[in-house]
């Protein structure tokens, strides 16, 4: 008993936890994580991001926290803040690494026993969300994750997928494995849909359009809607500037609130 006393410790002040996947790599799962953190940030939750992604952890750069340290208290790890006001807080392995470089060359043992070490172990105190960035698939890590948070009891997984067939074919492997581990899935995001021209500010459909939304009919889950890829935004984060100020001012910015307003909508219609 007493090993699952500091577990349930950690977690306890999380009061909704979220789960980011995708079936296909380079759809921008860590993207619109860090999005939805800021969206829900904006609406005046505080929020926690914890990153998964082991072999890919790109959370700490977007945050341009990078060089930040992870020290010992207590109750175990204290996650990395983001700002003064301690509005959003990280957990990732890119945290833990001695060299930026470093590569996780892990079998599945040693992965699965730092995502549960990432779970049990890490001193969110209070947070509104827990939003879980995971990497590619439906495999170890991923079975870990919702294994290790099912005793929280999870609200659910948003599925991010771009528009092309190909993209949304993996996607719906993703389906099958939330429906497998009994994880509901809170909707899908269409992300990178259409390019907003930086000068004219007319959208563009690069890849195709609405294989997201057909997903979501085909599924019979609620499609959240359409995040456009944003140069300026883009650039903002390749250049380390303050993406956390640029970002309400980019045209990603009225999607993402959405799709966060839904979520919300959502948490008060399950609370009440």
């Amino acid at each position: 008993l007493l090993s699952f006393l500091p577990e349930r410790s950690n977690l306890a002040g999380v009061r909704h936890i979220l789960l980011v996947l995708s079936g296909k790599g380079g759809v921008g799962k860590s993207t619109i994580s860090t999005e939805l953190a800021l969206s829900l940030r904006h609406s005046g939750k505080k929020v926690g991001i914890l990153d998964v992604d082991l072999c890919g952890p790109s959370i700490p750069r977007m945050f341009r926290v990078q060089d930040s340290d992870v020290h010992q208290c207590d109750s175990g790890w204290v996650p990395v803040f983001v700002d003064q006001d301690k509005s959003i807080s990280l957990m990732s392995i890119g945290f833990l690494l001695e060299k930026p470089d470093d590569a996780v060359v892990w079998r599945g043992p040693k992965k699965n026993a730092l995502i549960k070490q990432f779970v049990a172990d890490v001193a969110w105190g209070d947070l509104d969300f827990l939003i879980v960035d995971t990497p590619p698939g439906t495999s170890d890590e991923h079975i870990s994750t919702v294994e290790a948070l099912r005793p929280y009891k999870p609200l659910g997984a948003i599925l991010v997928t771009t528009p092309q067939a190909v993209s949304v074919g993996d996607v719906r492997r993703e389906l099958t494995f939330c429906k497998k581990t009994g994880l509901r899935v809170l909707g899908i995001v269409e992300n990178m849909s259409g390019f907003v021209c930086p000068h004219c500010s007319e959208c563009t459909n690069i890849f195709s359009k609405g294989g997201g939304e057909e997903l979501a009919k085909y599924a019979g889950v609620p499609f959240l809607g359409c995040v456009p890829l944003d140069p300026q935004l883009s650039q903002s984060l390749e250049e380390g500037r303050d993406f956390i100020q640029e970002f309400p001012k980019s045209s990603a910015f009225p999607a993402l609130a959405s799709i966060a307003q839904q979520i919300l909508d959502g948490t008060s219609q399950q609370s009440s």
